[in-house]
């Protein structure tokens, strides 16, 4: 005989309540769709206020600016999924373009400078996880500390002055194109969507993946299966480092200047890039959409305070950026309260 379900008149409501909790209730609540369809609104509503947005050089612009950003913020998305923070980000980035460029100068050959440029950028996010996860000193004063570091010795490799002047291989790789049939893709966006395929198969397909997201939601669960969170820590940071340099190979070869306070400020933009997207400041939620929708619609939130010509457009792009920030943990709040 088919089995047919049979709703109880006594228990209608819970019936409801469960299939909107594991069904499409729980599909509104994830902070990718939201992200989304503010994104969607924010370009609509640029679109009609404005005859330039919707223009293939302006998106160009905005994707190309975007690349580096979602580079980088897909590290700080994995030391905030483990419950950290990282705030040497910026600094880090104009590290790495500042060693690749001076190495490029000294007559080393492209491949030779882009290492010594991820390594230096490594060696910033080992030295944050060493920290952080063996002597468990505050995450944030720790990268606060290695920020202002970094920064200082960015400063003094040139004594403050920017490192032009770049080898044609080297600046081909953010300002050449990959061409398939008739689309012609920058190669910074091209380095971008590599990075979130490799961060994609870490998070789904590997271990380290998995170990990633349950030390951020139960630290005491890892002890107890043996494995250091101590360990894991160290190693999250490093990626963080290592993407944040190359997030900054990737801007001074699409700019072709190295410059001791490139990226200044940049932490702002590349944790709360991937906040917005979903990582949360609680640990062991993130994701790589997420990141590239929460970078996407900071991207656009700047472009489109330009685009309309507003007064004191750094106050309003810092007011616009927080504002979204502050929304977005209210509603990772809200959605813990209801789980």
């Amino acid at each position: 005989m088919e089995n047919i379900a049979v709703f109880s008149p006594k228990e209608p409501r819970s019936r409801i309540q469960r299939a909107m909790r594991y069904g499409w209730g729980r599909l509104l609540q994830r902070q990718e769709l939201f992200v989304a369809l503010v994104l969607l609104g924010i370009g609509v509503a640029l679109s009609l206020s404005t005859s330039t947005f919707f223009t293939n050089a302006n998106l160009l612009n905005v994707a190309l600016g975007l690349s580096w950003y979602v580079i980088a913020a897909f590290g700080a998305a994995i030391v905030i999924i483990v419950g950290g923070i990282d705030l040497s980000v910026g600094s880090t980035i104009a590290l790495s373009g500042m060693v690749c460029a001076m190495a490029l100068q000294q007559g080393l050959g492209v491949p030779a400078a882009l290492l010594l440029g991820l390594l230096s950028g490594a060696a910033i996010g080992l030295a944050n996880g060493l920290l952080v996860g063996h002597t468990r000193l505050p995450p944030f004063m720790v990268t606060l500390g290695t920020m202002g570091i970094t920064r200082g010795l960015v400063l003094s490799l040139t004594g403050g002055a920017p490192v032009s002047r770049l080898p044609a291989p080297f600046l081909f790789l953010g300002q050449g194109e990959l061409t398939l049939g008739w689309l012609a893709v920058p190669l910074p966006i091209v380095w971008m969507l590599l990075v979130a395929v490799a961060v994609s198969v870490l998070f789904h397909q590997t271990v380290l993946g998995r170990y990633i997201f349950t030390i951020g939601r139960d630290e005491r669960a890892m002890l107890a299966a043996g494995i250091s969170p101590a360990h894991l820590k160290t190693v999250a940071y490093t990626i963080s480092g290592m993407l944040a340099a190359l997030a900054g190979l990737v801007m001074v070869a699409r700019l072709g200047v190295a410059a001791p306070m490139a990226a200044y400020g940049y932490e702002l933009d590349i944790i709360a890039a991937a906040v917005i997207g979903g990582a949360s400041l609680f640990g062991g939620e993130g994701s790589v959409t997420g990141v590239i929708l929460g970078a996407a619609l900071i991207q656009i939130m700047r472009n489109g305070v330009v685009l309309l010509g507003l007064p004191n457009q750094n106050q309003w792009q810092f007011v616009s950026i927080g504002g979204m920030v502050l929304l977005v943990l209210l509603l990772d709040f809200w959605r813990r309260r209801r789980a």
